[in-house]
């Protein structure tokens, strides 16, 4: 069951926050360009380095999303998609470079039946009760 997905790198949709621990040095520079107007602040700065980085490996990283046949951007499994799947006695295989959303009408029982693997590269969402019922099935 081939589902929509959104390419949303670069489109500024929604984002998942992270932390890094950088040295005093590279902050100090990262701190200095900003105030010289080279970026309007560190988050600019990160997210612009990291742009610069992705798309310097985008080759590899396009490679590798055919390779391990990753669906790229925003995927989300509606609870209709999970219940098609159990009835036609399918078991999903979920593999998603980006956002796999499961909606938040779909049961944890559901879930279990309709999905064998979740792997996500990215980010996941969904309920707290779904993502306890698949803890063993996400790698």
């Amino acid at each position: 069951m081939p589902g929509k997905t959104l390419d949303t790198r670069r489109k500024g949709a929604d984002s998942e926050k992270i932390t890094i621990n950088l040295g005093y040095v590279d902050l100090g520079q990262v701190d200095l360009l900003v105030q010289e107007g080279f970026y309007s602040n560190r988050t600019d700065f990160i997210r612009t380095a990291i742009c610069n980085q992705l798309d310097r490996h985008d080759e590899a990283v396009r490679q590798s999303i055919v390779r391990h046949r990753l669906e790229l951007g925003l995927r989300r499994y509606h609870r209709a998609e999970l219940e098609a799947a159990v009835a036609a006695h399918q078991v999903l295989h979920i593999q998603v470079l980006g956002l796999a959303i499961i909606d938040a009408d779909a049961s944890p029982e559901l879930a279990r039946a309709a999905i064998g693997s979740l792997h996500v590269l990215g980010a996941l969402q969904a309920g707290p009760a779904v993502k306890a019922a698949l803890a063993d099935r996400i790698h």
